[in-house]
């Protein structure tokens, strides 16, 4: 969807396939449902006067005008009270918009945006986030249909923000939320990719046409004899019984002069989870394809810096892997030697994720980060902690847990932080290696990230556990978070404002 921004005086005089209007409680018209009123000889007034739309937060009414030449459509949005305008009801307004725009295959449109605005949710965070919520929702997944269904149908869409808000900073908002929502969608297509298509190697050379296409980015994927060099036994140990070999694939992004310290991303990426041999139960056993959500995540966020060109460095690491049961998998009671030297007892392979990390983590310490963030489909027991609202992060660094949450908020994709208490590491203390992977029945997520957290001293570091976040089970599909999450905690890294 092609998106930008304008100043209009008189939203009647315009012409659009549809003119979206907010309208408030208690009969109250916006400045722009006024105009669109007076040129459409009361069809505003007359249709809330009747009852069709009280102006609450999500309402929606399509009038037809009649007009082929002008206003064809007229979309009413209610707001709310106005005087109460906040996060919450500006999602809610951009949502039934988008909603909206999907129900009347309107080609074209525009929303009259001005009135908006409000001291929570200002100009250009209101464009960015309705931007980055239009460019997710044009998202239609095609690849394996024979016959892909109908997707929306707006290709334009005009925002007219109003003499107070400058063309140039609206249109700056707007492409930025855009090329966020850009990063959504890629990490929802990857997430959505059945199989026997996203393998290891599959994301590896997804990685290579990234930077073929970009200057600023290097791509370099480890194999597992390179790995093996390197002592990763931990990683290795998850891809032993599958005969799709695994990547670490590592992605360089300079956008910053080479003596400034990257922002390390690091993203599991296991293609496909069975289990192993603790093999899972088969009821739902398909969404195990989403397992690798956590890099999806990172390959959209990188697409996301890419585009907007931040003044930054970024290195991504994806540790690609699919977990399968065979004669040579890894058998509960094995123990392994992970990069950093520690050894595990894997009591449960299907707690894979983490080995994978682990010795992603212990590789991240040779870029010397200024900080580490991983990404994972962790643990059930964080969707039980806190549904599928909030991603679980846990951080061994008070400032970046802050920074995070900053993010969170401003973007509307908000993590919770939970305790990473040295009194729960016992719970992983083995009698046969230096720790063991699972902690037993009680705080599964938080023995989870205190496993990683022993791999993690050297350098600042959060670990985000989106498990009850990276998709929906009903429609099933990837949700694309937390792209707009990480993408706003690397804009405010490399200091740029939405307005």
């Amino acid at each position: 969807m092609d998106i930008s921004a304008r100043t209009l005086k008189d939203a009647g005089a315009a012409r659009t396939a549809c003119a979206i209007a907010p309208v408030y409680p208690r009969k109250q018209l916006s400045g722009a449902a006024k105009q669109l009123d007076k040129r459409y000889r009361g069809i505003v007034s007359a249709a809330i006067a009747a009852g069709d739309i009280g102006g609450n937060a999500g309402d929606t009414l399509l009038l037809h005008t009649g007009d082929s030449k002008g206003v064809q459509r007229i979309l009413l949005v209610g707001a709310g009270t106005r005087s109460k305008l906040d996060t919450a009801a500006i999602r809610k307004v951009i949502a039934a918009v988008v909603k909206g725009l999907r129900s009347c295959k309107a080609k074209d449109a525009i929303l009259h945006a001005e009135e908006l605005a409000c001291d929570a949710v200002p100009m250009g965070a209101l464009l960015e986030q309705l931007a980055r919520t239009a460019e997710a929702a044009s998202y239609q997944y095609t690849e394996t249909l024979s016959k892909p269904r109908p997707g929306l149908a707006t290709a334009r869409l005009l925002v007219n923000c109003g003499e107070a808000t400058k063309t140039a900073a609206a249109n700056r908002a707007l492409k930025l939320g855009k090329q966020i929502g850009e990063g959504i969608n890629v990490a929802r297509e990857l997430g959505n990719l059945p199989g026997n298509i996203c393998t290891p190697s599959y994301l590896a050379n997804e990685a290579r046409k990234l930077a073929k296409a970009n200057s600023k980015l290097t791509t370099r994927i480890l194999e597992e004899k390179q790995m093996r060099e390197l002592g990763m036994g931990s990683f290795l140990s998850v891809s032993a019984g599958s005969e799709q070999p695994a990547k670490l694939i590592v992605m360089q992004y300079k956008g910053a002069a080479a003596s400034k310290k990257p922002y390390v991303l690091v993203g599991k990426g296991i293609t496909f989870d069975s289990g192993g041999i603790s093999l899972k139960p088969g009821a739902k056993m398909d969404e195990m394809k989403f397992d690798m959500c956590g890099a999806a995540s990172v390959f959209g966020t990188m697409n996301a810096v890419l585009a907007m060109n931040l003044p930054i460095n970024v290195v991504a690491l994806v540790a690609a892997s699919e977990n399968l049961p065979s004669g040579k998998a890894t058998k509960p009671g094995d123990v392994v030697t992970s990069m950093s030297g520690q050894t595990i007892e894997i009591l449960n392979t299907d707690a894979e994720g983490r080995l994978v990390l682990c010795d992603t983590l212990t590789y991240a310490e040779r870029f010397k980060p200024q900080a580490v963030i991983d990404i994972a489909t962790l643990t059930g027991a964080c969707v039980v902690a806190l549904g599928s609202h909030a991603h679980g992060m846990y951080a061994n660094d008070d400032k970046l847990a802050e920074q995070l949450t900053a993010a969170g908020d401003s973007s509307h994709d908000r993590p919770w932080r939970m305790p990473l208490w040295d009194d729960y590491q016992k719970q992983i203390d083995s009698p046969f290696a230096d720790i063991q992977n699972i902690g037993g029945p009680g705080g599964g997520s938080i023995t989870a990230a205190c496993f990683l957290a022993r791999f993690t001293k050297k350098y600042k570091w959060a670990h985000l556990d989106i498990a009850g976040t990276a998709w929906d089970s009903a429609p099933k599909g990837a949700t694309g978070r937390p792209v707009g999450m990480l993408s706003h905690y690397l804009l405010d890294r490399a200091g740029v404002k939405l307005g």
